[in-house]
């Protein structure tokens, strides 16, 4: 099984993607061997409320396509959208501080952070959508700081953090700089770390170790068989695979019996 926790519904304002809708996005997913994926509705990233993305996202899951959620905690009723996420026993919920324009260790995140902890829901960030080259001009949000990542997993002894998008030096200066509690509860996607012929992947998963580690390829916005192909290029034991691939994301976010 492989299970892709970092993946896009819909267009992009900034370029042409494909594999947008449902269809494409599952043609995809066979065409590289990814058995589930977790989507978040990408147009939503900019819409002044976000949130009511949550509702198109929520017809579009299926069996195979589980809904990551945009959460906003800077507008009224965050609250009701993250229980009504929760009820729907969603794998992770979304947020985008940077372009919501919110501080990202702000009183609105912190807020988010703790009722994520509450609720027992794993809150999902990305460090950036595109490489800071390819960003169109209108495309001014920043990159999530590491320092921001320490503080969040900092401020709520319950948050479960997934940082997608990080590259080997941010998930160092995280990992790192936290304590062995903090850093057990944020898992890194793999879809923006270097693999062969650079050994950051292969350095990390020896350092920090697979059990911190999901299958993730930030598709339509990148190409899933590079993710894939991360890991056929290194040799990894059959165990280590699996953590990474599956395991890690089943045990962070089981489907539960309906």
């Amino acid at each position: 099984m492989r299970i892709d926790v970092n993946s896009f519904l819909g267009p992009f304002p900034f370029r042409r993607i494909e594999s947008t809708t449902p269809e494409q996005l599952l043609a995809a997913m066979d065409r590289t061997g990814i058995s589930e994926a977790w989507a978040a509705w990408l147009p939503a990233v900019l819409w002044r409320d976000p949130m009511e993305g949550n509702a198109l996202l929520y017809q579009m899951a299926s069996e195979r396509i589980r809904p990551v959620p945009a959460i906003h905690p800077g507008l009224p009723g965050w609250e009701s959208d993250l229980a009504d996420a929760v009820s729907r026993q969603v794998p992770a919920v979304r947020c985008d501080p940077l372009y919501y324009g919110l501080a990202p260790t702000g009183r609105e995140v912190v807020r988010l952070a703790a009722a994520c902890g509450a609720a027992q829901a794993p809150l999902l960030l990305s460090v950036k959508l595109e490489d800071l080259r390819q960003r169109h001009p209108l495309d001014t949000a920043g990159d999530l700081p590491a320092a921001a990542v320490r503080q969040l997993i900092r401020s709520d002894s319950a948050l479960r953090l997934i940082i997608t998008q990080a590259d080997r030096g941010f998930i160092e200066e995280v990992h790192f700089g936290s304590t062995p509690d903090e850093a057990s509860r944020i898992w890194w996607d793999i879809s923006w770390i270097w693999g062969p012929p650079e050994d950051h992947l292969a350095t990390l998963l020896r350092t920090v170790g697979p059990e911190r580690f999901l299958f993730g390829t930030g598709q339509p916005l990148r190409l899933p068989e590079t993710s894939v192909a991360r890991l056929d290029l290194l040799d990894l034991a059959p165990r280590v695979r699996s953590l990474i691939e599956s395991d890690n994301a089943r045990a962070l976010a089981p489907v539960k019996p309906a």
